[in-house]
């Protein structure tokens, strides 16, 4: 399925969070990426939960569901570039006197008007959307029988430009050479394609690149360089793996053999061999020393707590506020003690976990200046 089909088929609660849960797996509404449920998996040593684990790779391959979506097409979200803009700088926290000096707008009462603007535009697509609908739920086979237009691949014929048009349009948009930036990427489709071509012409078809390697090539043409990969992509220049590890130009001559690792089979394989452990952590302030000691009964899903604090939403307030405050580089994760579980025998883990707590509660006194516990 087509990437931005899959988001449009999806619902909006969905479509927020970036990612579908289905029976027996999560699916990246962005990329395709598909995590299997009831598996744990690992990254740099850390092991996640399945669900958790999504959320960390659409993080870590797209930023955010608001940066993917802002710097779609106009075409797709429906968004100006100097709306679009605008979003980002709110969206950053910015208040209307910072957002009027960064486009450098004349006044404060600009902004407003535009936040007015966008407001309007929201409670119209709030209308629009139940309007669609509730023509969904009638009788419009018509509608129902319309199928979106994709962008046409490289290759495909359509759109093809004479070589003439095709120097003018590289002497149009590559003022400074073929090698040098990209004036603008608004553009006419056949201008796009042949722009498109060019861009993919600065890799090297043999090999196959790193996401950060893709950007830093495209930084050469434009700072929206995701952009860029993005078109590179839907026009069909370039392949990735579904979790956006590896990027490769794509050949028409002889075709390509789509990578793949058999990731799956991996995983069940490295969670056979996985033993569930119990024990205390601390999460330790590095610039203050201040701790948070908290006793799990599965150590492998530590750093799941990284991804409720890094969104905001963790349970203890104290801590919350100052890993806002200076960052998530300020903080350690470090195990005290895995606790020890005989092998046979009656075993209360809960009763043996909350003494092993207390014993690092009581050794340590992590209240006060000395940490983020409640005495």
């Amino acid at each position: 399925m087509n990437e931005n089909e899959r988001l449009f088929n999806s619902p909006l609660s969905d479509i927020k969070r970036g990612y579908a849960d289905e029976s027996d797996k999560y699916v990246c509404l962005i990329c395709g990426e598909s995590i299997e449920k009831g598996l744990v998996y690992s990254k740099g040593n850390i092991f996640y939960e399945a669900e958790k684990y999504m959320k960390l790779h659409i993080e870590s391959s797209h930023g955010s569901v608001f940066e993917y979506l802002i710097d779609l097409d106009k075409s797709l979200n429906g968004l100006s570039p100097h709306q679009s803009k605008l979003l980002k700088l709110f969206y950053q926290g910015m208040g209307d006197e910072e957002v009027k000096n960064e486009m450098g707008i004349g006044s404060s009462s600009t902004i407003r008007n535009h936040r007015f603007v966008l407001r309007e535009k929201e409670r119209q697509a709030k209308i629009f959307l139940v309007l669609m609908e509730l023509l969904k739920e009638g009788s419009s086979k018509t509608y129902n029988n319309v199928k979106r237009q994709t962008a046409p691949k490289a290759g495909s014929g359509r759109h093809i430009a004479t070589q003439q048009e095709k120097d003018k349009i590289i002497e149009k948009y590559f003022p400074e050479g073929i090698d040098g930036p990209l004036k603008t990427f608004d553009m006419k489709e056949k201008s796009r394609i042949v722009v498109l071509e060019q861009l993919a012409a600065r890799f090297d078809k043999e090999n196959v690149y790193s996401e950060k390697e893709v950007n830093e090539i495209l930084k050469g043409a434009s700072e929206d360089f995701v952009t860029l990969r993005r078109y590179l992509i839907e026009y069909g220049f370039m392949d990735r793996k579904q979790d956006g590890s590896q990027y490769w130009i794509r050949k028409y001559d002889s075709g390509r053999e789509v990578l793949d690792l058999d990731r799956r089979k991996e995983l069940k394989n490295q969670f056979k061999e996985l033993k569930t452990e119990a024990g205390v952590y601390q999460i330790r302030n590095t610039i203050n020393n201040k701790i948070l000691l908290v006793a799990t009964p599965n150590l492998k899903t530590i750093n799941g707590r990284q991804i409720e604090l890094n969104t905001g939403g963790y349970r203890n307030k104290l801590l919350q506020e100052e890993w806002t405050k200076y960052g998530n580089e300020a903080f350690v994760f470090e195990v005290l003690e895995v606790l020890e579980q005989p092998e046979e025998g009656f075993f209360d883990m809960k009763d043996e976990l909350k003494k092993l707590e207390k014993k690092w509660l009581e050794k340590l006194q992590p209240y006060g200046d000395k940490g983020y516990h409640k005495i």
